[in-house]
């Protein structure tokens, strides 16, 4: 399954932006964003043991571990590639052999890149769970959980309330 950033943005400069500010972080930096994203998303429990991020020299391939749920009933693993490239189906099949060395079911493939077809098909069509995220997706879901964004202008529009004049 692929993500896609079709959540009705007008505004696909704000994307941009943030996707940019994304590629200026750190690789660390970056996959402790991956876990962040999903902790808001509502996965795992409590923030102090809902995600870690693992990711370092002969990590085999996973990057951070999330409770599917708040029990930890299921775990899903996470790789996170801060490219400019397209990420292609060799890297989603590592992935997967890495998951597969862990036992592991479930696995969300986040970058800030895209995925190729090639990619994006090998990963319908295999029984372990992957979720292909690209880096529109990401920008779209940090905003969508008010990850890394903040608010620059709000407004409120009124409207009678016709409750209020019923007499009666």
């Amino acid at each position: 399954m692929q993500l896609s950033s079709g959540h009705g943005y007008s505004r696909l400069s704000n994307l941009q932006e943030l996707l940019a500010v994304i590629l200026s972080c750190s690789p660390v930096f970056f996959e402790q964003l991956v876990v962040d994203v999903l902790v808001k998303m509502g996965y795992g429990g409590s923030r102090r043991d809902a995600g870690e991020r693992i990711g370092q020299t002969g990590d085999g391939g996973i990057d951070g571990i999330i409770k599917e749920d708040r029990l930890g009933l299921d775990t899903i693993f996470i790789q996170a590639k801060r490219w400019q490239g397209s990420v292609g189906r060799p890297e989603i099949q590592k992935f997967v052999g890495a998951l597969q060395g862990q036992r592991a079911r479930k696995g969300v493939f986040i970058t800030t890149s895209t995925f190729t077809a090639d990619a994006i098909d090998y990963a319908s069509r295999i029984d372990t769970k992957v979720v292909l995220i690209d880096g529109r997706a990401l920008s779209a879901l940090m905003i969508d959980f008010d990850l890394g964004v903040s608010a620059s202008a709000s407004y409120v529009v009124k409207r009678v309330d016709s409750d209020y004049f019923e007499e009666g």
